[in-house]
């Protein structure tokens, strides 16, 4: 009796996600990242204050009844007003989120379209489209994005509007330099060859195989996003009370920790130093498992 073996070859994508998983610290930060969301999320739910109710009682005496408790219901404590700070670390990671990826996403979508319309098309074209990207690059990105919410006021539009005139920039000199290389190789030679229309070769030829270095770059943006974020709230610029983000809180704790009210610092950095190394150690894996040169 013959017995017939068949040998099942793997995938691109199957390989590469066996050797993300196969990366410690990129799991790790998988993992740690869906618990923060989650938390950030269902947590809420748990809460015994809101995140703007104020708590008369700890008004004055936080180092006492602002203290974290059980008892109280301040998980986290309160802050210098009175508030909740479980309620506003929580609410403060849906809002630094959002800008992060939310802004991440854009610049990813623009930047992927504008260096592989610009890498593709080549000639005078390209020269210009990456001009226009050298001349933006030349402004300083935060001195704009300051002027913009001093302009036209706080708010989480105008953080996306302020950060998304920039952030893709990079993100179409990287795709136009792996487009470059794409347009070139056979298959695409072989589609042009055929018939097959600059548009169409674009977006099924050349767009899916710019995915993976898509991916390890967003992974990056968006704890970029986040930071950026963070700073200009950290400045007093960010959203709008009683909104608050990461930024705002480190701000606000490190303006009272002299006051031994470590709580308000301690917390809100925790959840901002986890996403961000999440992010990083995900990027990292992504890289590695991607990587043709250690296929």
């Amino acid at each position: 009796m013959n017995t017939e073996t068949v040998i099942k070859g793997r995938s691109l994508w199957s390989d590469a996600r066996r050797r993300f998983f196969q990366n410690k610290a990129a799991v790790a930060g998988v993992i740690a990242l869906t618990c923060i969301v989650l938390i950030s999320f269902i947590g809420p739910y748990f809460a015994v204050w809101s995140f703007e109710e104020i708590d008369w009682d700890t008004m004055g005496s936080a180092a006492t009844l602002g203290k974290p408790s059980f008892a109280s219901g301040h998980f986290f404590g309160t802050d210098d007003l009175g508030r909740d700070l479980y309620s506003r670390v929580l609410q403060g990671t849906r809002v630094s989120l959002k800008v992060g990826i939310i802004g991440a996403g854009i610049a990813v979508i623009v930047g992927t379209v504008y260096g592989t319309v610009a890498g593709y098309v080549g000639g005078s074209t390209d020269q210009i489209m990456m001009r226009i990207v050298d001349v933006l690059m030349s402004i300083p990105f935060m001195f704009v994005l300051i002027l913009l919410l001093v302009i036209f006021g706080r708010s989480e539009t105008m953080i996306f509007i302020g950060i998304g005139m920039f952030a893709w920039l990079d993100m179409s000199r990287i795709v136009r330099g792996q487009t470059l290389t794409l347009k070139n190789k056979e298959f695409v030679e072989a589609a042009r060859a055929t018939g097959v229309s600059t548009p169409t070769i674009i977006r099924r030829h050349i767009v899916p195989n710019l995915l993976g270095i898509v991916a390890i770059y967003a992974t990056l943006l968006v704890p970029a996003m986040i930071l950026t974020e963070s700073f200009i709230s950290f400045l007093g610029l960010g959203v709008q009370e009683p909104k608050t983000s990461w930024g705002a809180l480190i701000s606000e704790g490190a303006g009272t920790i002299r006051y031994d009210t470590e709580w308000q610092l301690l917390f809100p950095l925790a959840f901002f130093v986890i996403t961000l190394f999440s992010f990083f150690f995900i990027g990292d894996g992504l890289r590695d498992a991607l990587d043709p040169k250690d296929r």
